[in-house]
């Protein structure tokens, strides 16, 4: 039986109402044209609140790297990768210049690895040229596991060598193992592809160039609670508890270096894989004011999902509009302290 939700009140759910309009409110005063209009609040795996264009459903670019990582989870709970897996030994146009990276050096934007025809941009990070990222240049950028670059040909590749370990398109993968279960049908969402490669049709592994995951608000926050309980949906353990956990929590360090000093991404000490994590660093929290255990999905057009464990919260904020002006993580560290507010915390 796949999954539907369960609606409550806020009160019901001990969230204060006033407060909560007060936190939306605020919300709306700093974001672009859409506003609150497709924000969604699940709390205690309740429904409690839907905004009034929740179901329109749209691109959320960067949002597609959790999918992507999803994906790698799915894969690990089969038994036919583990986070150490080389990449080499699934692609072995790799050896000569990448014989270190590992999975979960692609995954966490440590691996050092580039396309040819990619280079460093003064203007933020490094698109690349996306249809070459199965040509490895032949000088990385940094030694696997020592610097941080936000590099979406990475996260490409990383897509590639998943799909030739699942022999299967990843939006194939995903909808068998996990949409259906949560109540997700074929025609709900879409997952922009880049052809074929290899034989295998290939899901954008980054979620640039447009052929990112299109989803509605409401959709989105399922993966999200499904994130929240541990990758567990009912009795079933849909994603590995250990996989979640590690996918959650920083795999960064803060003592690496930037590989692309130049892009505004820094994930020192506040990147997981796919997934950014509140952190401490140089005494300054990533979200002022939120929970340490705190963890989102961040893209393009002010598409964010936020993963408040400490409060059984899972708040999903979709759009179009950072052409208007982006929420920045302050903003958002504010906004969410109102929300934590009406659930009668401090």
């Amino acid at each position: 039986m796949s999954f539907t939700w369960s609606i409550s009140s806020p009160e019901a759910q001990g969230v204060n109402v006033e407060g909560l309009v007060r936190a939306l409110s605020y919300l709306g005063s700093v974001a672009g044209h859409d506003g609150a209009r497709e924000v969604v609040i699940i709390r205690n795996g309740q429904l409690i609140h839907q905004g009034e264009a929740a179901t329109r459903r749209h691109g959320i670019h960067s949002v597609t790297k959790v999918f992507t990582t999803t994906a790698l989870g799915l894969l690990i709970r089969q038994g036919k990768l583990e986070l150490s897996t080389k990449a080499a030994e699934l692609y072995p146009a790799l050896t000569e210049h990448y014989p270190h990276v590992e999975l979960r050096h692609l995954a966490a934007m440590t691996s050092g690895y580039r396309a040819v025809g990619d280079e460093p941009r003064p203007d933020g990070y490094a698109h690349g040229t996306s249809f070459n990222f199965t040509k490895p240049h032949p000088k990385p950028l940094f030694v696997p596991g020592s610097s941080y670059a936000y590099w979406d040909s990475a996260y490409n590749l990383l897509a590639y060598l998943l799909t030739r370990s699942a022999g299967e398109p990843l939006q194939d993968l995903l909808q068998r193992e996990v949409m259906t279960r949560l109540g997700i049908s074929k025609a709900d969402w879409s997952w922009g592809s880049y052809g074929r490669y290899g034989g295998a049709w290939l899901n954008s592994g980054s979620g640039n160039y447009d052929q990112h995951v299109t989803m509605n608000a409401l959709n989105l926050a399922k993966l999200g609670l499904l994130y929240l309980n541990g990758g567990r949906l009912r009795e079933e353990q849909l994603l590995p508890v250990a996989f979640v956990r590690d996918a959650t929590r920083v795999q960064v360090s803060t003592d690496a270096s930037l590989g692309q000093p130049e892009s505004g991404f820094d994930g020192r000490g506040c990147y997981g894989f796919g997934w950014w994590v509140q952190a401490q660093r140089s005494g300054s929290s990533k979200w002022p004011g939120v929970p340490a255990d705190t963890f989102a999905a961040s893209g393009y057009n002010n598409n964010d999902m936020f993963i408040l464990p400490k409060f059984n919260l899972v708040f999903v904020r979709t759009g179009l509009d950072q052409c208007d002006k982006a929420i920045t993580d302050t903003q958002y560290g504010q906004f969410l302290s109102l929300l934590i507010q009406a659930c009668g915390e401090r």
